[in-house]
């Protein structure tokens, strides 16, 4: 891997422009870290202009599809997939009980450990949320080819594969995406 200048202690040259100028081709560190502060800035704009939120929250939407996706599982699995602390998915799977959008379990042989299972209420609910925020996708990316939307896809699961590996992992090879 090539050492980046700023990683080496070298100090790179400001741009003429304040730093407001895209970064260099031959800088693609610095431009990764634009685009990723941009887009987050992006999906800030795109959570306050709908009323998905209203449904669901970004918390519960992730909980609800992690459930869904790969079926019931107790808290500190839940959360270890999702890289929260125990006690914040405890909070946040008891909200969404009283809401009705799980449900807890104890099932045999350890009655003491609870298993989380999405209600018929918090599927429908995250489904429909899903299907709101696909259709927005598609028509953002319209003009896209499918190439280009595999491709983007591919990096987004990268990208979000290097941040588990690096923080919700602790560097476990062979560890759970989220």
């Amino acid at each position: 891997m090539l050492a980046h200048p700023e990683h080496a202690g070298a100090q790179p040259p400001a741009p003429a422009d304040g730093g407001h100028a895209a970064a260099a081709p031959q800088d693609p560190i610095r431009r990764i870290e634009r685009q990723t502060a941009v887009l987050n800035r992006n999906f800030e704009l795109l959570y306050r202009r709908t009323a998905i939120h209203d449904r669901l929250d970004r918390a519960g939407y992730l909980l609800l599809r992690t459930l869904a996706d790969d079926g019931r599982m107790d808290i500190r699995t839940l959360a270890d997939r999702l890289g929260l602390d125990p006690s914040t998915a405890g909070r946040q799977i008891a909200a969404m009980e009283r809401a009705g959008l799980v449900e807890r379990r104890c099932e045999p042989p350890d009655r003491r450990r609870a298993l989380i299972t999405p209600t018929e209420e918090g599927l429908a609910r995250a489904e429909s949320v899903r299907r709101e925020r696909t259709d927005g996708f598609a028509r953002l990316l319209a003009g896209w080819s499918e190439d280009d939307l595999r491709t983007l896809g591919e990096m987004f699961e990268r990208y979000n594969a290097a941040v588990a590996a690096h923080h919700l992992t602790g560097g476990r090879a062979g560890a759970p995406p989220p």
